[in-house]
């Protein structure tokens, strides 16, 4: 059965992971107590930080203490959605400002314009917030990606390392799970969508190995008529 779309993962497989934890990650963190300072009233601010609130088990928690409670799940790389959603508006103002460009491989640049060119669609799914994954290719170091993508999903899909994410996403695309090509770096998501009847790929940019799955040095090497 002919793959039809491509689902890809970010860090460590079109990004480099050192962007989100050297360049993203900071910015978030230096900027992200002034943002939630200045805009705690407003709707869209203030319904994550009831989320937060509801997340940390602290109901009355004022505003200096939620901006605490983000900061140390900043540190702790936590994969919350009040959290993801929060850096993604901090970043937005970053990337409108100049101050921030995504980075995505030149291989996976040229790769993804080939496969859109040859009628693949293209879908992301990453544990970042889709406002910061259409961040990311929307402004990138390679000019505007995102009329490349068909759509993306985050976590409120579901954890990257569970079948039924997978599967609740193939039926949002509107394809059969034979059908998508997931791109990964990490052996638990691929093994997840395996599970769920996809076809994988594992990209081993730094060396490794990804045991029961094809995979590949860089996007050059995939050839989605093979799987």
């Amino acid at each position: 059965m002919p793959i039809k779309a491509i689902l890809t993962d970010i860090e460590g497989t079109t990004s480099a992971v050192s962007f989100v934890f050297d360049t993203l990650f900071p910015y978030a963190a230096a900027h992200l107590p002034a943002f939630v300072r200045a805009h705690a009233d407003e709707v869209e601010v203030a319904s994550q930080l009831d989320a937060v609130r509801a997340e940390s088990g602290e109901p009355d928690a004022d505003t200096e203490r939620l901006v605490r409670i983000l900061l140390e799940w900043i540190a702790q790389d936590r994969k919350v959605t009040p959290l993801k959603a929060l850096q993604g508006m901090v970043w937005a103002e970053g990337y409108q400002a100049g101050q921030l460009k995504g980075h995505v491989y030149p291989d996976a640049v040229e790769a993804l314009q080939r496969w859109h060119a040859a009628g693949y669609r293209l879908y992301v799914y990453s544990s970042g917030s889709i406002q910061a994954q259409k961040l990311i290719f929307g402004c990138s170091q390679a000019g505007d990606l995102a009329p490349l993508f068909s759509g993306y999903f985050d976590t409120l899909s579901g954890g990257k390392r569970e079948a039924a994410s997978y599967e609740r996403i193939v039926q949002a695309i509107g394809v059969l799970p034979a059908e998508v090509l997931f791109l990964s770096d990490i052996l638990e998501e691929l093994d997840a969508a395996r599970l769920a009847g996809l076809h994988t790929c594992g990209l081993v940019r730094q060396g490794g190995e990804l045991p029961g799955h094809a995979q590949v040095t860089d996007f050059s090497e995939i050839d989605p008529t093979r799987f």
